[in-house]
C-alpha cells in the first residue's frame, strides 16, 4: 500500500512563511476529505486543518486560523498547506492524511501516515 509523501518542511523564523506539500496515492487520497496533521515535541499528533466538504470548505483549529490555508488538487492527489505568520509552537512534523472531522474532531480514516516533513520555527 503506497503512502503520502510529505514536503516542502524547513527551518525558518517566526513571522516566516512556508508551503507544505503531500502528495497521495490512490489508495490514500479522499477527496474532499484530506486534512493536515502534525506532531509537536512531547505531544500527541494532532489535526490543524482539513478540508470537510465537495465545495472545498475548510476546517481549521483555532491556533492556525487566519495563518494557514489548506487546498487540494483532487486530479493530482496533491494536497498543500500554506503557513504564514509562523510561530515558534508551529514547530512540529507535519503530516497529511484522509480524515474526517467530527464536533471539531479530526479522525483519520485509515492508520496510514507518510513520514511527515519537519517545520522548525525560531524566535
Amino acid at each position: 500500500q503506497e503512502r503520502q509523501l510529505e514536503s516542502g518542511g524547513g527551518s525558518v523564523q517566526a513571522g516566516g512563511s512556508l508551503r507544505l506539500s503531500c502528495a497521495a496515492s490512490r489508495y490514500t487520497y479522499c477527496v474532499n476529505c484530506m486534512a493536515w496533521f502534525r506532531q509537536r515535541p512531547g505531544k500527541e499528533r494532532e489535526g490543524v486543518a482539513a478540508i470537510v466538504d465537495g465545495n472545498g470548505t475548510p476546517f481549521y483549529v483555532d491556533s492556525v486560523k487566519g495563518r494557514f490555508t489548506i487546498s487540494a488538487d483532487n486530479f493530482k492527489k496533491m494536497v498543500y498547506l500554506q503557513m504564514n505568520d509562523l510561530k515558534p509552537e508551529d514547530t512540529a512534523m507535519y503530516y497529511c492524511a484522509a480524515a474526517k472531522v467530527i464536533g471539531g474532531a479530526f479522525r483519520p480514516i485509515s492508520d496510514t501516515w507518510g513520514q511527515g516533513t519537519q517545520v522548525t520555527v525560531s524566535s
